[in-house]
């Protein structure tokens, strides 16, 4: 007797997914709740999990196949596998061990990695990456939540091994590598994910649809920088996580939401919608690409809590652990591209929302105060905003808003 694999349901306004990648093959056993199967869809990766414990039976869509919710994709058989017969996974003598100066073939690592105990905790970036990199998932230490590996583990560890020198036998007897072929540079094409895909839509879209303009200031961040010095071990300390500056800029952003409540506003149809509340999407780079997930009801939070719930987003989007319930929604997004050392840009919002805060690298930089020039640690902010909801008076004012509570985080306590 078999039993049907369907997908799962996938969300509020998902229809279907495609398959990613199958995490079992057929005539392999498979355990109860185990993953067989990688989604990707519009926002994030989905395993699919077996209903019964069993043997794989047959796969009946492809990689990169697109599968609506409720599709029959796969068959879970009765019983264990045949006795005598290894999973693919463990047999030894399934083709000969690759010479130690090439990588295992993908289908070689992927036996390897189902067969291992720590491979059912890989997400979908993670396996692509150790399939890529060649590598024996479980000869690397994990660094993400739970000592789960993350796509940067794998990549570090690939880096080592190419670092390595060559053993001297097998450097002796490796064939050199042949030249390539005249007018050939090695190209290569690339399927785009359905994340990727869905990414450029949005964006697209949003310059298609929205009016958009960005408005630029910048903030002197001695005082924030200051406080956080001086609190930052007590900080810790009492609430189990590290003071940054991202707590800072999200009651700066909520004082100046409240304040000027377009900014924090969407457009319906013929209708604005005002909200009373601030559901910050915080863009996060994940793996597969920019992710915005969501601290719901921020402007109600204490900075250790925005602290832990932006620590925890971005732990969970690094191992790819994000839900759907975690992207959706949002009603004003910050984008920290200093980070990566950004000095300047020009963010693009996140439909449906009208205005998204840029901030960039912190560097020292001659300003004049009180008539002397001198040095401070100066950020680049930038909003980009809908100019058919928000005016330009309210855009710069607000911005102008954090900048002033940025320079003055009194004003975070008072109110002002």
């Amino acid at each position: 007797m078999s039993t049907e694999v369907k997908v799962p349901v996938l969300g509020e306004s998902v229809a279907e997914a495609t398959i990613g990648e199958w995490l079992k093959q057929p005539g392999q056993a498979v355990a109860l709740d185990e993953p067989i199967a990688s989604l990707e869809t519009d926002k994030v990766a989905i395993e699919v999990t077996a209903t019964v414990a069993g043997v794989m039976g047959q796969q009946l869509v492809k990689v990169g196949d697109n599968v609506a919710v409720g599709a029959v994709i796969a068959t879970i058989e009765d019983g264990a596998p045949a006795a005598g017969a290894e999973p693919v996974a463990e047999r030894k003598d399934a083709e000969p061990a690759p010479p130690a100066d090439t990588k295992p073939a993908p289908e070689t690592v992927l036996a390897k990695t189902a067969a291992s105990d720590a491979a059912t905790s890989l997400s979908p970036a993670v396996r692509r990456a150790v399939l890529e990199a060649g590598i024996d998932p479980a000869s690397i230490k994990g660094t993400g939540r739970d000592g789960r590996l993350t796509k940067e583990d794998v990549v570090a560890a690939a880096q080592a091994k190419t670092a390595a020198p060559a053993p001297a036998a097998a450097a002796s007897t490796a064939a050199a590598p042949a030249p390539a072929a005249p007018g050939t540079r090695g190209e290569e094409r690339v399927k785009m994910t359905r994340l990727r895909q869905t990414i450029a839509k949005r964006l697209k879209e949003a310059q298609n649809t929205a009016a958009l303009l960005t408005t630029f200031n910048d903030v002197d961040m001695s005082a924030v920088i200051a406080a956080r010095d001086r609190f930052k071990d007590a900080f810790e300390k009492k609430h189990g996580v590290k003071l940054g500056f991202m707590s800072f800029f999200a009651k700066a952003a909520c004082l100046a939401l409240k304040d000027f409540p377009s900014v924090n506003a969407q457009l319906q149809g013929d209708e604005i919608v005002y909200f009373p509340y601030v559901d910050l999407s915080v863009a996060v780079s994940a793996p597969n690409g920019l992710v915005v997930p969501v601290v719901r009801n921020v402007d109600t939070l204490g900075f250790a809590e925005i602290e832990k719930a932006i620590g925890d987003l971005g732990r969970r989007a690094k191992d790819g652990s994000l839900t759907l319930a975690d992207m959706q929604g949002g009603t004003f997004t910050i984008s920290n591209g200093g980070v990566f050392g950004g000095l300047m840009s020009t963010p693009i919002i996140n439909p449906p929302q009208s205005a998204v805060l840029g901030l960039h690298r912190i560097e020292d930089r001659p300003v004049v105060r009180d008539g002397q020039i001198v040095i401070r640690p100066m950020m680049y902010l930038a909003l980009s905003y809908d100019h058919r909801l928000i005016d330009g008076r309210e855009a710069v004012t607000a911005l102008k808003t954090i900048k002033e509570a940025i320079e003055d985080p009194t004003r975070l306590l008072i109110d002002l």
